[in-house]
């Protein structure tokens, strides 16, 4: 099982995403602060994870529902979620993600 924690910046909210495999299928367990998030999370409880990591077949599914329920592009769940389905799925190692905000 993988686990990710995301602290999504100026809107304050916390989303802790777990992901683990099931033979094919990944499953997904998302909680969050974010009302929009949890619309998500309800939505999207499983996916199969060659179809989340790449474009080329299409967009995934998580990115879909994220534009359904998820108002803000720049937000960094659904890009998380899909990284917490590559480590389950054993097709990335988890290593940290950064991101260093300034307005200089």
């Amino acid at each position: 099982m993988s686990t990710i924690k995301v602290f999504s910046g100026i809107c304050g909210f916390w989303t802790i995403i777990n992901a683990e495999m099931d033979g094919e299928i990944c499953r997904i367990k998302v909680e969050s602060e974010c009302e929009d998030i949890q619309k998500l999370s309800e939505e999207i409880t499983e996916v199969e994870p060659f179809n989340e990591i790449s474009f080329r077949g299409g967009e995934p599914i998580i990115y879909q529902l994220a534009k359904k329920h998820c108002p803000h592009a720049s937000c960094p769940v659904p890009a998380a979620m899909i990284k917490a389905v590559e480590i389950a799925a054993g097709l990335a190692l988890p290593a940290n993600v950064v991101m260093e905000m300034s307005n200089d």
